[in-house]
């Protein structure tokens, strides 16, 4: 059912999603080793999503015939600047994952592979979501800079996530 094109592509993307996953987690310790237990929860809340968009992507092949192969992922960096460089960096990889998922759309339109595309629309959307998100931290970040009360607050208004 699927190309090889594609079904290449999307289990490379398996690989990058737990690449995502294993680089939130990181994120989530730093701010953990700092004293931001709700920027490492937001993060960590990040990591579980990462981890299943992997398992979805997995799903999809499965249920095309195909089968994931994993591959190796590279170690992440462990520490940050700031918090802004941190969502900063969030803001940025959301944006390489959106390219991402571009990519593979792009070539499911090549193949003709109307499944893939479909498929594909779950992640366009999730992915509008994810840089929204991420974009919002950091404008607040710009705004209240990194130390302080107000960065704080954004903590503790970040700790909500998934509660």
């Amino acid at each position: 059912m699927l190309s090889k094109t594609v079904h290449e592509a999307i289990n490379e993307q398996v690989k990058n999603e737990i690449q995502s996953a294993y680089l939130y987690l990181s994120m989530a310790q730093h701010c953990e080793s700092i004293n931001f237990p709700g920027c490492a929860q937001w993060l960590k809340k990040q990591w579980e999503e990462e981890l299943s968009h992997a398992m979805k992507f997995i799903g999809y092949l499965n249920d095309c015939g195909g089968r994931a192969v994993l591959g190796a992922i590279e170690k992440p960096k462990p520490e940050w600047t700031s918090m802004l460089s941190v969502f900063t960096d969030v803001l940025a990889h959301e944006k390489k994952v959106t390219a991402m998922i571009n990519k593979i759309y792009a070539l499911a339109v090549k193949d003709n592979d109307y499944a893939t595309q479909v498929e594909l629309h779950w992640f366009i959307k999730e992915q509008v979501e994810e840089e929204k998100n991420a974009a919002a931290i950091v404008e607040q970040l710009k705004v209240i800079g990194d130390k302080g009360t107000s960065l704080y607050m954004l903590d503790h208004q970040l700790s909500k996530r998934g509660k």
